[in-house]
């Protein structure tokens, strides 16, 4: 569970402890990369009370990832909502709507290093080194060999 401050009242279907409210996080995946914030939203007012509703963007090209989270006010609108609108369409598209789960250990958060390691150029090691690549044997003769043959050259 996750706890959010929604300034409701207990009335509302939402258990409070100590001043906070607890909300109940959903996975939506299967969107559409033409989905809204809004659209979502809207989408699961049906179930119930939204409180937040979330679709997930690329950083480098703007668009949709193809899935969201949404925040229900209570569990029983959040199972509601799980019943009702896994499998519905939304914008063409069958959604897939369950709960949200903790990041696990071997699945980092976005405050690790980036999931892609940038390229970096291969070094030239000097005329006394191989060439990167290939490793030490190049078209069959060893590393020795092909020394000689660089400094016979110069």
């Amino acid at each position: 569970m996750f706890l959010r401050s929604l300034g409701g009242t207990p009335d509302t279907g939402v258990e409070a402890a100590e001043g906070v409210m607890v909300a109940k996080k959903l996975f939506v995946g299967n969107l559409s990369f033409e989905t809204k914030d809004a659209d979502l939203k809207a989408l699961f007012t049906r179930a119930g009370t939204c409180v937040s509703a979330v679709v997930v963007m690329d950083r480098e090209t703007s668009r949709s990832r193809g899935f969201g989270f949404v925040e229900m006010s209570s569990d029983t609108e959040a199972l509601r909502a799980v019943s009702e609108l896994n499998g519905a369409e939304l914008q063409g598209r069958s959604i897939n709507v369950n709960e949200a789960r903790e990041r696990s250990a071997d699945r980092p958060g976005p405050s690790s290093a980036p999931s892609f390691a940038p390229r970096r150029p291969q070094q030239n090691f000097g005329p006394d080194r191989p060439p990167a690549g290939k490793g030490f044997r190049k078209e069959g003769k060893s590393r020795r060999g092909l020394r000689g043959k660089k400094r016979s050259i110069s």
